[in-house]
């Protein structure tokens, strides 16, 4: 009765951490529709490329190398057996497998969907340096950056973090990240950071005053259709981060998670709204979109402490800070088109400190070393990579092959050929 009783947690557990992991998997669609919106027409080709190779890169990246670096295990040369029915010996086996990989005892799923659930949440990571280096980048360094981003950078950090080895103190000073807005969605953007400076702004971005002229993006319909598969594939995101679902305590737990990460979107999506119609005039869509996805980045942290009010109060604190960002590294000369740095760094660094807000268990000082390891360990590697690849093969294409699109330059073929003349 009592194997029968694990084998029923064992299937829930694996059923519920597989389709989390697909939910995560279909952001990767979402990041796609949100950046082939925000960049110009002539650019959408390269850009689609760029992230459906990058999810490639990510899957083969972590299963040769970056698992094994996060949690000390690979699936790039071991079978995956199953057996229909456990006996003791089977059920021990799973046991110390998920004690040996820093899971609770209560965690009790198949080795290959932590993987599964892993891989993309790293696939995650690097959506969001996509968008920041979009329309000036070439694609094969963009992608040979992928490989070092995902086989060695945000492995080597999620091993310090929920990999549970300690580096600088990080882990024994109880850093708290439920879900990655620091693990995740920091790292991303601090990558993405690191290659904006060596790469410079767009042609025409910034007048020779310093003004900022608006490039906008050319289809904003796909842009939103974006923000809206990121909301829902956000649920995995979060929800699955609970690493389980058996037991009354804890589907109440995934329930509050969902709850949570839906209110604190709404929140910012509003407050990025209303903040944008009283600072330029006008209700401005793309600020609205980024203020949902910063509101889902707040959250992010954690989810599941929260009461509704408060994760609707810090994801409208994360829409006014996106918007606030986002106009100051404008000024700034920091070009980013989609906004990534802002939405995903910025808003990621108040999420880690929003922890505070509700999780006694965490220390502002736990959660400061946690966010200064990340960010610099994430800036400095990327930076000395970015850099690297800058010298072997460059990173920017050349003025004529921004001003004709790099869609012609990179993959020889247009988006919209028979719509678009610019």
């Amino acid at each position: 009765m009592e194997n029968q009783i694990f084998e029923l947690q064992y299937a829930l557990d694996t059923f519920y951490f597989l389709i989390c992991g697909a939910l995560v998997m279909w952001m990767a669609a979402g990041f796609a529709m949100l950046e082939a919106g925000l960049v110009r027409s002539r650019n959408t080709t390269e850009i689609l490329t760029k992230n459906v190779a990058l999810f490639a890169v990510a899957c083969t990246m972590y299963l040769i190398c970056g698992y094994h670096i996060m949690y000390g295990g690979g699936y790039l040369l071991s079978g995956v057996t199953t057996v229909a029915r456990m006996d003791d010996s089977a059920v021990a086996a799973v046991l110390a497998d998920s004690a040996a990989a820093g899971f609770d005892g209560d965690s009790v799923y198949s080795g290959a969907s932590d993987f599964f659930f892993q891989v993309v949440f790293v696939a995650t990571a690097m959506s969001i340096v996509s968008g920041a280096v979009a329309e000036r980048m070439k694609l094969w360094a963009f992608l040979a950056f992928a490989v070092v981003m995902t086989g060695v950078i945000y492995p080597f950090e999620g091993s310090w973090t929920w990999g549970g080895n300690s580096v600088f103190g990080l882990y024994s000073l109880s850093y708290s990240d439920y879900a990655g807005s620091g693990i995740v969605h920091l790292a991303g953007a601090t990558a993405a950071l690191a290659g904006v400076l060596l790469l410079g702004p767009r042609k025409g971005k910034y007048g020779p005053g310093g003004e900022t002229r608006a490039i906008p993006g050319a289809n904003l319909p796909l842009a939103t259709l974006g923000t809206f598969i990121l909301w829902m594939g956000w649920f995995g995101f979060n929800g699955g981060s609970t690493l389980k679902l058996g037991g009354i305590g804890v589907a109440n737990e995934v329930a509050n998670v969902f709850l949570n990460t839906n209110a604190a979107a709404a929140g910012g999506l509003i407050a990025a709204l209303v903040l944008a119609r009283l600072w330029f005039g006008k209700a401005d869509l793309t600020m609205a979109l980024n203020g949902a996805l910063a509101g889902l980045v707040a959250i992010t942290a954690e989810p599941a402490d929260p009461s509704p009010l408060l994760a609707t109060i810090i994801g409208a604190m994360g829409g006014l800070i996106v918007v606030v960002s986002i106009v100051t590294l404008d000024k700034l000369r920091i070009d980013d088109p989609v906004g990534a740095i802002s939405v995903h760094g910025t808003v990621g660094i108040f999420g880690i400190f929003a922890v505070l807000l509700s999780d006694p268990d965490a220390t502002f000082l736990g959660q400061l070393v946690g966010m200064l390891t990340i960010m610099g360990w994430v800036f400095g590697a990327s930076f000395l990579a970015w850099l690297a690849l800058k010298a072997a093969m460059g990173i920017r294409v050349s003025d004529e092959e921004e001003d004709e699109g790099v869609d012609f330059a990179e993959c020889g073929m247009e988006a919209y050929p028979e719509f678009v003349t610019q």
